[in-house]
């Protein structure tokens, strides 16, 4: 079995399809298929259920994946160490929650380009719980997510901190109206979609109808539009609220206030790159 076998195996085991591995990885098709049937006569097992819809880990290959997963990350992490010197460089690959990205990020990562040039920065906005996966997987360096957060694997910073609102169209009066309302999240495990439904059940009211969306700005502009309500951090409305397009309303003080983590693993190897933007995360030592 060799690294090269594990990552296309790992690639796959990510994609769901051959063709979207083969493009990840730059490879023809033929070749991934081919390898990956010989990984599986070489560990005589089955280690995918193959279907029209793609490709899907059996038990033999979810154990595999663990594996993997953590042989890779040995193997690049030995190749940072020989790498790594005093001057960052390399690739920081970074996760964030979509608030604190369009926020918070941008003035920071500007930062950080300027003062670091030879890094190559990548930023991938999701939900805490996919970014937080992403995290243990060793797929990113490291990820601004909600928390804090109960797992032991993770080095948590707190880094933002944030005060929720319920926002809604503009000339919303009464708050029993508001919550009556569809509620619009990205999908079902969405944080700010948990805090709403926790307030409602303590609240004894029902559930309204739950609208997916795929960005923030449709999220925003849906409720702008009247389509609904949703829950969002404070500092990300301003400008709208400034402008009179959306309208805030207050959470309970044990769902108002929140903070944003940045989280990655307790054995990730922490280059040089990785430091410096740790660095420019800590508080600034008032001068004497």
């Amino acid at each position: 079995m060799e690294s090269g076998d594990l990552r296309i195996f790992q690639a796959v085991a990510r994609e769901g399809t051959i063709t979207k591995a083969a493009s990840a990885l730059g490879y023809v098709q033929s070749n991934v298929t081919a390898r990956i049937q010989q990984l599986e006569q070489e560990l005589n097992t089955s280690l995918f259920h193959r279907s029209k819809r793609g490709m899907i880990l059996t038990a033999a290959g979810q154990t595999l994946l663990g594996h993997a997963d953590k042989i890779l990350s040995l193997l690049d992490t030995a190749h940072k160490q020989m790498l790594d010197n005093d001057i960052p460089n390399g690739a920081l690959k970074l996760g964030s929650i979509t608030t604190t990205a369009a926020v918070h990020l941008p003035s920071i990562m500007l930062n950080y380009r300027r003062q670091y040039p030879d890094v190559k920065l990548s930023l991938l906005s999701s939900i805490t719980n996919e970014l937080v996966e992403k995290v243990l997987r060793y797929e990113l360096d490291g990820a601004f997510v909600n928390g804090p957060l109960p797992n032991a694997e993770l080095e948590q910073i707190p880094v933002f901190s944030e005060e929720l609102v319920l926002i809604s169209e503009p000339g919303a009066s009464h708050l029993s109206e508001v919550l009556s309302e569809p509620m619009l999240f990205f999908n079902d495990r969405c944080y700010h979609r948990g805090t709403m439904e926790s307030w409602l059940r303590e609240e004894g009211l029902p559930i309204p109808e739950v609208m997916e969306f795929g960005t923030l700005e449709a999220i925003l502009g849906g409720v702008a539009a009247g389509l609904g309500t949703t829950i969002v951090p404070q500092s990300v409305i301003r400008r709208y609220e400034m402008e009179g397009t959306l309208q805030a309303h207050q959470l309970p003080e044990h769902y108002r206030h929140l903070t944003v983590q940045f989280v990655y693993r307790r054995d990730h190897f922490k280059t040089s790159a990785f430091n410096k933007f740790i660095a420019l995360l800590q508080p600034k030592e008032p001068k004497a």
